[in-house]
């Protein structure tokens, strides 16, 4: 199976696949206790969101992780995808800026992902 690690680099794989833009990991281990690491991106529209977490969802299937919990895809203004080591979070611009979920979580270190 994969580490935490890969799983959050393969998340972002998956999301920039279908363009999602401003991909970032947090490494979250030393922060909190319920997960390794914040997968965060951002999706210009409600379809763009939703076409991204569809994308999530499949490919994700295809390698054996269910998702334990997923929330949003209605709206799709903040979709949240929790494999258990790892949450994805997928927004839209607006949202996103909203929440600042890297400012927030300013004490995780950021991982690159495009690196292996």
């Amino acid at each position: 199976m994969f580490t935490s690690k890969d799983l959050a680099k393969k998340i972002a794989i998956f999301a920039s696949d279908k363009k999602a833009e401003e991909i970032s990991i947090l490494d979250m281990r030393k922060v909190v206790n319920f997960c390794d690491y914040f997968v965060i991106c951002s999706g210009n529209t409600d379809r763009h969101v939703r076409a991204i977490a569809d994308h999530l969802k499949e490919e994700l299937g295809k390698t054996g992780v269910q998702a334990r919990f997923h929330e949003g895809l209605k709206k799709s203004d903040w979709v949240v995808f929790d494999t258990g080591d790892v949450i994805a979070h997928i927004f839209q611009k607006q949202a996103r800026e909203f929440y600042k979920l890297e400012y927030l979580w300013h004490e995780a270190k950021a991982v690159n992902w495009q690196t292996s």
